[in-house]
C-alpha cells in the first residue's frame, strides 16, 4: 500500500476545500432560486389609530410560517411596551426548536404602550422568523423590522397593565377608582373567551370573568376573517350595568359572565369552520385596565362544539341525534300515544273542560256530535301544523313560546275570560270559542275550532310519556317527516273526541243534557281560574312584582269590558263602542308589560341555599375538570313535567341524602327566559325542549340522558353509576 506524504495529503485537502467553496453556494443557489424575499414572504403592516395600542397584521404566503416563539418586540427612547398579545398557533414537534406553534395565512398582534410626555414618534423594533415547508425545509435566519409610527393624539391616556406602565397607570386611576389594584391576573384568566355555533348562522360568545373584573360593552370589536361573502350581524348584548368610566365617560360594562348571540349574514354552506377575531377590553374594578385584547378562534359550524380563545378544553362528546335511534314508524306511534296521553296531563285539562261542555251540550244529535269533534279536530291538527312549521323553520324548542312574557299574560288573560263565561257572569253564545266580537255572531263552529288551537297553545309546555323519542326525531329528521310527526301528535289529542262524534257506542255513555249541566260548566270553571293563576305564577317568574301589577290592572279592564259587553247588548250603537274603547284600554298594561327587563338570573355558577348550582357551561366544565359527578336539570317554570319531577323526585329529602353520599352535585338551568347557554346544551343533546336530565360520571365520561319523567328508582340507578361506588338506597 503506498503511503501518501503529509504535505502531498495536506495539498488535496486544500484542493478539496476549494471545490466545495465553489460547488455548495451553487447547490444551495438552486434550492434558494425559487425562495421570497424574507419580506415578501412575510408582509408586515401596522396600524395606531387605537391610542395605546399598536396593531401588527403579517400577511403570510403560501406554504410559509411564522413561529410565535421566535417574535420579540423592542421600542426607541420615550415608549414603554406592555405584553404583546398573540392567538395561539398551530402546536406541533420541530426537529429543531421542539414544541412550537406557527402560524399560516395570516396572524395579527397588538402591543400596549405608554409614552413619555411630548413623545410624538413611536419607534418599534419587530422580530420574527420563518421557514418555507415545502421540502426541503429551508428557514430564514431571524429578522427585523424598523418602524417609526406616529403616535396618534391621547395615546398617552390609554390605561394598560402592560410591565413598565403599571405603576404610573396605578397612580392615574387610584383617584378615579376607589382603591388600588390586587394582584392581576393574566389577560387570558381574566377574561376567557369561548364560542360556540348554535347553529350554521347563529354564533354564542361568552366572555367569562373572575370577581372583580369587568368587561367593556363598547370597546368590543367581532369581525370574520377568510371568509368572503360573509358578514357579522350585530351582536346582540344583553342589559348591562352602567358605569361612570374616567376614561371612556358613561358606559356599559358586565361583570362574572355575559352571553352575547352574534348573526352571520351570507351563505355558511360550504365551510366546516369559520374564524372569527375579537378584540376587546376591560378592566379589575378598583385598579387598572388591561391594554386592548384580540383573541382568534375557528369555530365548527358542523355542530355546536365550543372553542376557546385560550387554551381549548376538549368538548364533551355528544350523543348521537335521535332520528339514528328510532325509524319514522316508531317515531309516529310514539307520536300517536304521546297525543292521547297529552289528553291527561294537567296543562291540557282546563281545555278539556271546554269540550266537556260543549259535547254534553249537543246532546244524543248525531250530526251536532260529528260538528263539535270534526271543527275542534280540525283546530288541533291545523295548530300542530303551524307549531311544527315554526319549530322546524326557526329551529325553536318544543313549548318556548311560553318564553314571550306577553303570551303568558295573553293566555292568562283568555283563562280568566273562559272562566267568567263558564260561571256565568258573561254570555258568548254555546260555546267559549265564541270569545270576542267576530266569534259571537257564530254559531258554534268556529268555537269550536278555537278550542282546539287553544287546547295546542296551552298543552305545549307539557311532555308526557312517549313524547320524547318523537319530538326528539321531529327535530333531527328531514322537515316532511317532521311535519308527520307533529300531524300525529295532533291526531293522538284529538283522537278521543273524534269516537266520540262518530262511534255510537261510545257517544250512547255520555249523559243525558239536563239542568245539572249548568252546575257543572260552573264547577268547570274553576280549573280556567286555577290555570289563570298559574301563568301569571310564570309571569311573576319571569318580569317580577310589576308585571303582576300590570297583568291585574289589564284583567281589571277585561272585567270592565265584559261587563259593559253585557250591558250593551241590546243598547245603541254608541254604547257598544265603549266595548271597543274599553278593549284597547286592556291593551295598555301589557304593552308596558313587554317593556319590562327579565328578572335578573342566578349569577353564574351560584349555590342556592338548598345546595343546587345555577347551570353554566363553565362551572359544568371545571366540575367535570375535577372529577365530580353532576346531575343537569334543565327546566323552566312553565314547564308541568319538569314540576311534577320535582315535586315527586328532586325536591325530596331522599334525593338531596342521595348527593351526599354519591358525592354529586345538582346543577339546574332555568329556561323560564330565553338563554342561548340553555338553548345550546338542549341543541347539543338533541332535547326537543325541557325537561332535560343529563348525568355526567366522575371519570369524565360521557353524560347519560334520562327520560323525560323521571323515577326515583331510575335516578338512584343513575347516579350510583356516575359516582362508581355502590351507594346504599336513600330513595
Amino acid at each position: 500500500m503506498r503511503l501518501i506524504r503529509p504535505g502531498r495529503l495536506a495539498a488535496c485537502l486544500t484542493a478539496l476545500l476549494c471545490l466545495l467553496s465553489i460547488a455548495l453556494p451553487a447547490l444551495a443557489q438552486d434550492d434558494l432560486d425559487g425562495l421570497l424575499p424574507v419580506t415578501e414572504a412575510y408582509k408586515l403592516s401596522a396600524d395606531t389609530s387605537t391610542p395605546g395600542v399598536v396593531k401588527l397584521h403579517w400577511t403570510i404566503a403560501p406554504d410559509y410560517y411564522l413561529y410565535r416563539g421566535r417574535m420579540k418586540f423592542k421600542a426607541g427612547d420615550g415608549v414603554t411596551l406592555g405584553e404583546a398579545q398573540l392567538p395561539d398557533g398551530e402546536k406541533h414537534h420541530d426537529e429543531y426548536l421542539g414544541d412550537v406553534e406557527t402560524y399560516h395565512h395570516g396572524v395579527d398582534a397588538t402591543v400596549p404602550y405608554t409614552i413619555a410626555a411630548a413623545t410624538t414618534e413611536l419607534k418599534l423594533s419587530v422580530q420574527y422568523q420563518g421557514c418555507h415547508e415545502v421540502a426541503p425545509k429551508i428557514c430564514y435566519p431571524p429578522h427585523t423590522e424598523q418602524l417609526t409610527l406616529t403616535v396618534p393624539p391621547g395615546a398617552d391616556a390609554a390605561p394598560t397593565a402592560g410591565a413598565g406602565g403599571l405603576g404610573a397607570a396605578l397612580d392615574k386611576l387610584g383617584s378615579t377608582r376607589g382603591g388600588s389594584a390586587g394582584a392581576m391576573l393574566p389577560a387570558e384568566q381574566a377574561f376567557h373567551l369561548e364560542a360556540l355555533a348554535k347553529d350554521r348562522q347563529h354564533l354564542l360568545l361568552r366572555w367569562t370573568m373572575p370577581k372583580g373584573y369587568y368587561l367593556y360593552r363598547d370597546q368590543t370589536a367581532l369581525k370574520l376573517k377568510d371568509a368572503a361573502g360573509l358578514t357579522l350581524g350585530k351582536p346582540e348584548w344583553p342589559a348591562g350595568v352602567e358605569h361612570e368610566d374616567a376614561h371612556f365617560g358613561k358606559t356599559t360594562v358586565f361583570f362574572d359572565q355575559v352571553d352575547v348571540p352574534v348573526a352571520i349574514e351570507g351563505d355558511t354552506g360550504s365551510l366546516t369552520t369559520i374564524n372569527l377575531e375579537a378584540s376587546f377590553q376591560g378592566c379589575q374594578d378598583g385598579g387598572v385596565c388591561y391594554p386592548l385584547m384580540t383573541r382568534a378562534l375557528a369555530i365548527d359550524l358542523s355542530g355546536a362544539t365550543p372553542t376557546s380563545g385560550t387554551a381549548a378544553e376538549p368538548a364533551p362528546e355528544m350523543p348521537p341525534a335521535r332520528a339514528t335511534e328510532v325509524g319514522l314508524g316508531i317515531a309516529l306511534l310514539y307520536a300517536l300515544f304521546g297525543g292521547l296521553i297529552l289528553n291527561l296531563m294537567p296543562c291540557v285539562l282546563p281545555v278539556l273542560s271546554i269540550k266537556v261542555v260543549s259535547v254534553i251540550e249537543s246532546g244524543e244529535s248525531p250530526a251536532r256530535r260529528r260538528s263539535h269533534a270534526l271543527t275542534y279536530s280540525a283546530g288541533v291538527l291545523t295548530s300542530f301544523v303551524v307549531l311544527g312549521a315554526a319549530v322546524v323553520a326557526l329551529a325553536k324548542a318544543w313549548g318556548a313560546q311560553l318564553q314571550y312574557p306577553l303570551l303568558v299574560a295573553a293566555l292568562s288573560l283568555v283563562m280568566l275570560t273562559a272562566g267568567l263565561w263558564m260561571s256565568g257572569v258573561v254570555q258568548f253564545g254555546g260555546s267559549l270559542g265564541n270569545v270576542g266580537s267576530s266569534l259571537a255572531n257564530q254559531k258554534g263552529w268556529r268555537g269550536d275550532f278555537f278550542v282546539g288551537v287553544l287546547a295546542v297553545v296551552v298543552a305545549s309546555p307539557c311532555t308526557g310519556p312517549f313524547m320524547g323519542p318523537a319530538l326528539g326525531f321531529a327535530f333531527a329528521a328531514p322537515a316532511a317527516q317532521a311535519m308527520l310527526v307533529f300531524f300525529t301528535l295532533g291526531l293522538g289529542l284529538c283522537l278521543p273526541f273524534l269516537a266520540i262524534g262518530f262511534v255510537p257506542a261510545l257517544a250512547r255513555l255520555l249523559p243525558r243534557p239536563g239542568a245539572w249541566m249548568e252546575t257543572l260548566k260552573q264547577v268547570l270553571a274553576f280549573p280556567m281560574y286555577l290555570a289563570a293563576v298559574w301563568l301569571a305564577w310564570v309571569l311573576a317568574n319571569q318580569r317580577g312584582a310589576d308585571a303582576i301589577g300590570l297583568l291585574l290592572v289589564a284583567a281589571v279592564l277585561l272585567a270592565a269590558t265584559l261587563w259593559w259587553f253585557e250591558k250593551s247588548r241590546w243598547s245603541g250603537r254608541a254604547s257598544r263602542a265603549l266595548v271597543f274603547v274599553l278593549a284597547l284600554l286592556t291593551a295598555v298594561p301589557l304593552y308596558a308589560l313587554v317593556r319590562l327587563p327579565a328578572a335578573a338570573p342566578a349569577g353564574a355558577g351560584a349555590v342556592s341555599a338548598n345546595g343546587t348550582v345555577a347551570f353554566t357551561p363553565a362551572k359544568l366544565a371545571e366540575l367535570r375538570k375535577a372529577g365530580t359527578p353532576v346531575f343537569v336539570d334543565m327546566t323552566a317554570d312553565w314547564c308541568v313535567t319538569c314540576k311534577a319531577n320535582e315535586h315527586a323526585v328532586l325536591d325530596t329529602e331522599a334525593f338531596r341524602e342521595l348527593l351526599k353520599k354519591t358525592g354529586a352535585v345538582y346543577m339546574k338551568g332555568d329556561w323560564t327566559n330565553e338563554d342561548p347557554a340553555i338553548t345550546a346544551f338542549l341543541q347539543e343533546y338533541h332535547s326537543p325542549g325541557v325537561p332535560l336530565y343529563v348525568v355526567f360520571p366522575k371519570d369524565g365520561g360521557t353524560g347519560n340522558r334520562l327520560p323525560t319523567v323521571l323515577t326515583s328508582s331510575l335516578v338512584e340507578d343513575a347516579l350510583t353509576k356516575a359516582a362508581g361506588t355502590p351507594v346504599a338506597s336513600t330513595l
